[in-house]
């Protein structure tokens, strides 16, 4: 009886031993097959923007474009969530790789929320940008009276009420934004391109540039970032055969640079611009609108902006180069 114990117990123990032998086995082949596959134990993290600006602005229209790209768009998601729908996107094995919120902020409580959601974002270092559709106050109006539609903060007031309210709740966000893009005078095909422009691209470069030329006389971009003034250069448009010419005419071009100061000017300001990169680069800012202006923005600002563009492209910056006013005269 005793034997027979000893037995059971020895069989018992042997058997333990093989199943253990054959997890062990099993556990190393499992972890074997994810080396190889050069797979890693941390689930990537998705690629992340935050779409948000004034209503009206064309939130929308900037979410369907991303969706359109190959984005997962979620359309105004409480910003409470937006870190739950981070790691959402980390756990589906690669399926979810850019995600898009898109964030609608009505009341103090819901932009304090969002304040906490972007702070533990940083904290887990997602990557994460801020996209701010802006447009002007005339603009907004316009469109909530051609759909007949009360702005969502204008309460019993008037359209402007609601849009200086939401402007003001937005004035931090607004700051904050990794890119804002004016839509005052844009069409939806115009906004979908400058949408296109910054996030269409396979491998993301370490920066883009939008260099604009403009006339002050039409008022400055809203979304430049800086800001660069031509009229120090004697105006073509003083000289009777240059008139009617723009900026990208070359006769044109050759008496702006031929004037005092203007290629020193070109010069010096792009070794400016290499160091204002290299420092936007280490904050991690992606975008820059590099305004140009003169007074129409038919001549100076487009001579120089064309110059400027090929500059910045040359050292390697992704550039687009947009003029605003030429043809508007």
């Amino acid at each position: 009886m005793t034997e027979h114990t000893h037995d059971h117990a020895d069989e018992q123990t042997r058997d333990r031993s093989d199943r253990t032998d054959r997890t062990d086995g099993a556990a190393h082949v499992s972890t074997g097959s994810a080396q190889e596959k050069g797979e890693s134990a941390t689930p990537a993290i998705p690629e992340l923007v935050i779409i948000s600006g004034m209503s009206g602005a064309g939130r929308s229209t900037a979410a369907k474009c991303l969706e359109d790209l190959g984005w997962f768009v979620v359309d105004n998601l409480p910003p409470a969530l937006i870190p739950t729908m981070v790691e959402l996107g980390a756990r589906s094995q690669g399926n979810v790789a850019r995600i898009a919120v898109v964030v609608d902020v009505r009341g103090r409580r819901f932009f304090d929320n969002l304040r906490e959601s972007l702070a533990d974002l940083e904290a887990k270092h997602v990557t994460r940008r801020i996209v701010f559709l802006e447009s002007s106050d005339d603009a907004l109006v316009r469109r909530f009276e051609s759909v007949r539609r009360p702005h969502p903060l204008q309460g019993d007031g008037r359209i402007v009420d609601g849009i200086a309210a939401e402007r003001d709740l937005l004035r931090e966000l607004r700051g904050d934004a990794d890119l804002v893009i004016d839509t005052s005078s844009l069409n939806v095909h115009e906004l979908r391109a400058k949408m296109d422009a910054q996030f269409a691209g396979d491998e993301e470069p370490e920066l883009r540039a939008t260099v604009m030329s403009f006339g002050f006389k039409y008022g400055l971009p809203v979304d430049a970032d800086l800001v660069v003034d031509c009229r120090f250069l004697p105006n073509p448009h003083w000289v009777p055969e240059l008139r009617p010419f723009t900026g990208l005419n070359e006769e044109v071009s050759d008496y702006v640079f031929d004037q005092p100061g203007a290629k020193e000017f070109l010069n010096q300001y792009t070794e400016l611009l290499q160091l204002i990169a290299a420092g936007y680069r280490r904050e991690g800012k992606r975008y820059v609108t590099i305004a140009v202006g003169c007074t129409g923005g038919k001549h100076r600002s487009v001579a120089m902006s064309e110059k400027l563009s090929a500059r910045l492209a040359a050292e390697g910056i992704e550039t687009v180069l947009v003029h605003r006013d030429m043809g508007r005269e």
